[in-house]
């Protein structure tokens, strides 16, 4: 009597290190390029100083956002974003040029907002026009909020993601890939059908003939059916 041979379990199919990594870099680097942009925009437009203006013998309290104090890191939070999106429809080259300018953006739009942290001259700026005197400042009170460095650490998050870019960029899937083979695709089916021509048509069964039916029921046609 023969033994039965026991069936063994097949071995795992290990996945590739660098897919796996490729596509959480993909990931993280969407995450935190748009979580960036996003917070830098919104911290933006927060008051980042306060001071008071002295008028005839009282006061006015001033107020200035980051857009008062600085633009750039607003501004490049938007050539951020434009960076990440045209990492997925460029490649080679082109990829590693967009993946730069992504980096640039980050560090520009966190440097300038750590800068601005501590400037007062959109509160100077406000207190001269409040007086009417360009030459006047802005008065002893002057307290500074955490917007700018929240803005500072948003545009980290947008220097990391062009990091991973440049670093894993390379290996990402491209949008203009996948629209060339679909075009590709039915170019080629539209060939295909050129070269083949028009379909024969079937060919016609005499119901008086006997031969005709058999040939129709060889074929899997109903010979019964009108044409």
């Amino acid at each position: 009597m023969s033994a039965v041979p026991v069936p063994q379990p097949r071995a795992a199919v290990p996945v590739s290190t660098d897919a796996a990594s490729s596509r959480r870099s993909l990931a993280v680097a969407l995450l935190l390029g748009a979580a960036g942009a996003a917070v830098v925009l919104i911290a933006s437009g927060q008051v980042w100083s306060r001071g008071t203006a002295s008028v005839g013998g009282g006061s006015v309290p001033l107020s200035a956002d980051g857009r008062d104090v600085t633009g750039v890191p607003a501004a490049l939070a938007v050539v951020g974003l434009a960076a990440l999106v045209a990492v997925f429809a460029v490649r080679s080259g082109g990829r590693l040029l967009v993946s730069l300018l992504l980096t640039l953006s980050g560090a520009g739009a966190a440097a300038t907002a750590f800068l601005g942290a501590s400037d007062s001259s959109a509160l100077d700026e406000k207190a001269a026009t409040t007086v009417g005197d360009s030459s006047a400042t802005i008065g002893d009170v002057l307290t500074h909020t955490a917007w700018p460095y929240v803005t500072a650490v948003a545009g980290v998050l947008i220097l990391l993601a062009g990091l991973l870019s440049l670093r894993y960029g390379k290996q990402w899937p491209a949008m203009s890939g996948r629209y060339e083979r679909e075009g590709a695709s039915r170019a080629g089916a539209g060939s295909a059908a050129v070269r083949r021509g028009p379909a024969k048509a079937a060919p016609v069964v005499d119901p008086d003939r006997p031969e005709d039916l058999w040939k129709a029921l060889d074929r899997g046609e109903d010979p019964t059916r009108e044409t």
